[in-house]
């Protein structure tokens, strides 16, 4: 059974490493089950075949089940040839929407689409859409409330999002969520308020949750900092807590506990088989069905609804399906064992949510229940499974053996996710044993049941029970961010390599196993040693590092915006900091921070600031809280915010000027623009774009151009410093050209272009923005020209390694990187 599981897993997960499914995949499944049927059929007396060919036929099912699954998504995304057209669209809020003061996001189910006056066949069922105030007619947005029937004017694109290492994958999202468009709303009426089927029992529980959420937000004062805990522990809905909270709770690592685990599931279960069998007891039911039957198909209905209740998340749809086994075995007479238990829910949440394991949510969850299960498995009753044992010993003696369990229960699943928590989070919490030890009884066992109870009971008792869990939540939260606080309270690594995890799993598993600790700590203690290599940043023997004088360029797809980060040998700068987007978050927090702690990042020697637009300057405020710069070189007004934030935290801030050079590790830094008498003063007499900071890095082979926003009277300044000796020292360097301006047509002059005819040029730009950048007349230009163009929108995140000796091979995370959710790159 494990072996035929393991396989059907195996062939589904290899479809989503693909970058397209299959056009002849059913037949490719059909033949190779067919083969396997057939041997199976001939009854091979050879074990090895046997399981060969059961192996080929659970595999064949599982690429088949997810092929099917994909293309069923697949074909609900919006042609390309209806991109970005207005339509109009029937149909219902299909899920919890996400509201706050400035707009609301949520899922549509359309029924009927129109393109002007023209009935749609073909158009995705489901989308995602975002009703947000027009910024020039500010209008108050009605309340948006899970199955309402609507029909709304809105602008759609297919789902696009940015594409780079270690960052959020939005396209992997949408296509999870089965988003076949994505798209802006314009405007609406209200067709009914309320048009949900007695048998849409998915609808009827979102309109339940909407209800809870609501409830626990009106129960609770305006002014309750952790309502959005509260509403996380009842319905799982973790969008009202903010982000400084966030990193409070993952800093001491008990960001697990602020969701739906799957001991809240476990506890709502037993409460829910402990009321039936207490009224089963009664009369002559139990003749008919025994009280442990009836109180265990009453658990997992709790468990079912619970989970349903709470978005049905991973933690929780495990919990649920492993109540379920048990309460079947139960029924059907079997005693299955506790990793059989642990394998049927695991099939189970795959069966029904191939993409499950690209949430963090399911290795957190099913990894730290294996790990126990394995680990405890000759506990003597006081933590698994009770024998009966623990009953003969003095309650002191089992109170002091269930301590000493719980402790090597935490250390247990500590040690175990700690490859996890590197993979997905890059960090390890020092202070989370000692957080844990006091905030998972404290959640589990009064904030979570004073939170659930006041949400299920009546408005005069749910109140004060609702306010005792706030009180609470926020005594534990004063000691968290204590903790949180100190210096080394978080250890940052990096996103480990898969031979990395293996290599600490072989070690991991022989500390953890299970018996006397006494006995064999030693060896324990050594094996510990080998996931050591997962803290050291520089720890990657397979991974060519830079030499003097070669250097790495990588152009962030930002957005309508620019970042780029180059790095020596040594050294590391970062060339502007992305833009806003919206009023509290910025590229910063969104790629930028992701992406340098996936890297292992967490010192940059000089931020360069090309000037003061907000698509430029966006993210400093961000970076400046969590990564230590040591300089900052730029374009920017006296009176500019982000100087005097550097002056708070004493970072050098020196103006860019042209003239300017130094050099890293052998590689040239050379600043072309603005002009060489430039300070940092009050009011520039031109535009902010006109003076913008233009570097130049240069090696022996290649000359890298970063240009910002510099329009077509900066680039003349530009051609007449370009003369005959500097164009002599750039030589016969190929030259990679930074398109100013993301391609505006104030940019990208003809004259730059020929005096420094570069082999390549590229532009950071927004999927479709606004600005219409890059303007055709530039991409025309290049083209006339001969240069190739290369444009994020279209290749995702560009990574160039300049080596001594080599002709450069850019990688395009569209390109090379790509899976079947992500949009085609043209």
């Amino acid at each position: 059974m494990r072996f035929s599981i393991a396989a059907f897993i195996a062939g589904g997960s290899l479809l989503f490493f693909l970058p397209q499914v299959p056009n002849d995949w059913m037949i490719g499944c059909i033949v190779v089950g067919a083969f396997s049927v057939g041997a199976l059929y001939t009854k091979p007396q050879s074990s090895l075949l046997r399981y060969a060919a059961f192996g080929a036929l659970f595999f064949a099912l599982g690429f088949a089940w997810n092929a099917r699954y994909a293309e069923i998504r697949l074909k609900n995304i919006l042609v390309p040839e209806l991109e970005g057209r207005e339509f109009t669209v029937e149909g219902r809020v299909s899920a919890l929407p996400q509201s706050n003061p400035s707009g609301a996001k949520f899922a549509f189910e359309i029924d009927q689409a129109w393109s002007g006056s023209e009935l749609l066949e073909n158009y995705p069922k489901r989308i995602y859409l975002s009703w947000q105030p027009a910024w020039r007619n500010a209008q108050e947005i009605p309340e948006i409330i899970p199955g309402q029937r609507w029909k709304l004017k809105a602008k759609l694109k297919r789902p696009y999002g940015a594409l780079n290492p270690h960052t959020f994958d939005f396209e992997r999202w949408a296509f999870h969520q089965d988003f076949g468009a994505t798209g802006s709303v314009r405007s609406g009426e209200l067709l009914l308020a309320k048009e949900i089927g007695w048998l849409e029992f998915e609808l009827q529980m979102e309109l339940a949750r909407w209800k809870l959420r609501q409830k626990i937000e009106t129960l609770l004062p305006t002014d309750a900092r952790y309502a959005g805990v509260m509403i996380a522990l009842v319905m799982g809905d973790q969008n009202a807590i903010p982000q400084d909270d966030w990193y409070v709770f993952n800093a001491t690592g008990i960001g697990h506990l602020i969701s739906i685990s799957g001991l809240h599931v476990t506890m709502l279960a037993g409460v829910g088989a402990a009321f039936a069998a207490f009224f089963w007891r009664r009369g002559s039911w139990p003749l008919r069905i025994p009280v442990g039957k009836f109180a265990a198909a009453a658990g997992f209905l709790t468990a079912f609804i619970y989970a349903w209740l709470a978005g049905f998340q991973i933690p929780a749809q495990r919990t649920m399906y492993m109540v379920g086994v048990v309460a079947f075995a139960l029924w059907s007479g079997r005693n299955p064992r506790a990793f059989d238990i642990w394998w049927w829910a695991l099939a189970f949440v795959l069966v029904i949510d191939p993409m499950a394991p690209y949430t963090p949510g399911f290795w957190l969850s099913f990894g730290a229940v294996a790990a126990i299960l394995f680990a405890m498995g000759d506990s003597a009753g006081l933590i698994g499974i009770p024998t009966g044992k623990e009953l003969e010993v003095h309650w002191v003696a089992r109170l002091s053996q269930a301590f000493r369990e719980a402790c090597r229960v935490q250390a247990v699943v500590t040690i175990a996710l700690l490859p996890f928590t590197l993979y997905w989070f890059y960090q390890v919490s020092v202070v989370s044993p000692v957080a844990n030890a006091i905030a998972i009884p404290l959640v589990s066992y009064i904030v979570t049941p004073l939170a659930i109870s006041g949400a299920l009971l009546p408005d005069f008792i749910g109140r004060w029970l609702l306010l005792l869990a706030h009180i609470s939540m926020e005594y534990l939260a004063i000691f968290l961010e204590w903790l949180a606080s100190w210096k080394w309270a978080v250890v940052w690594s990096q996103q480990p390599e898969w031979w990395l995890l293996l290599l600490s799993g072989t070690g991991i598993i022989y500390a953890i196993r299970p018996g006397n600790l006494a006995n064999d700590w030693q060896l324990r203690s050594v094996c510990l040693l080998i996931p050591l290599p997962l803290l050291l940043v520089a720890f990657n023997p397979f991974m060519k590092s830079l030499d003097p004088g070669e250097f790495k360029a990588t152009v962030l797809d930002i957005g309508q915006g620019t970042s780029v980060l180059i790095e020596t040998a040594n050294k590391k700068l970062l060339y502007d900091t992305g833009p806003m987007q919206g009023k509290k978050d910025d590229a910063g927090k969104r790629v930028i921070l992701p992406y340098l702690r996936g890297r292992g990042i967490n010192r940059i020697n000089r931020m360069v600031i090309s000037h003061s637009d907000s698509d430029h300057v966006g993210g400093a405020t961000s970076l400046l809280k969590q990564i230590q710069f040591d300089s900052m070189l730029g374009s920017l007004p006296s009176n500019n915010a982000l100087l005097n934030n550097l002056q708070t935290r004493k970072i050098p801030s020196i103006p860019c000027r042209f003239r300017q050079r130094w050099i890293w590790d052998g590689v040239e830094f050379l600043i072309w623009h603005p002009h060489e008498e430039t300070l940092f003063q009050e009011q520039y007499t031109g535009k902010p774009n006109e003076m913008s900071c233009v570097l130049e890095v240069r090696n022996s082979t290649t000359s890298f151009w970063l240009t910002g926003d510099v329009e077509k009277q900066g680039e003349a300044e530009m051609v007449s410093r370009l003369d005959e000796s500097a164009l002599n020292q750039i030589g016969d360097r190929e030259i990679i050209f930074m398109a100013p301006h993301h391609g505006s047509k104030t940019s990208s002059s003809l004259e730059l272009l020929q005096v420094l005819s570069p082999s390549i040029a590229f532009a950071q730009n927004g999927y479709r923005n606004r600005y219409g950048h890059p303007h055709p007349t530039v991409t025309a230009r290049y083209e006339a020209l001969q240069i190739p163009f290369y444009q994020t929108p279209t290749t995702g995140a560009q990574v160039w390694v300049f080596e001594r000796g080599k002709k450069h091979s850019p990688l395009f995370w569209r390109h090379d990187i790509k899976r079947l959710w992500h949009r085609e790159g043209n």
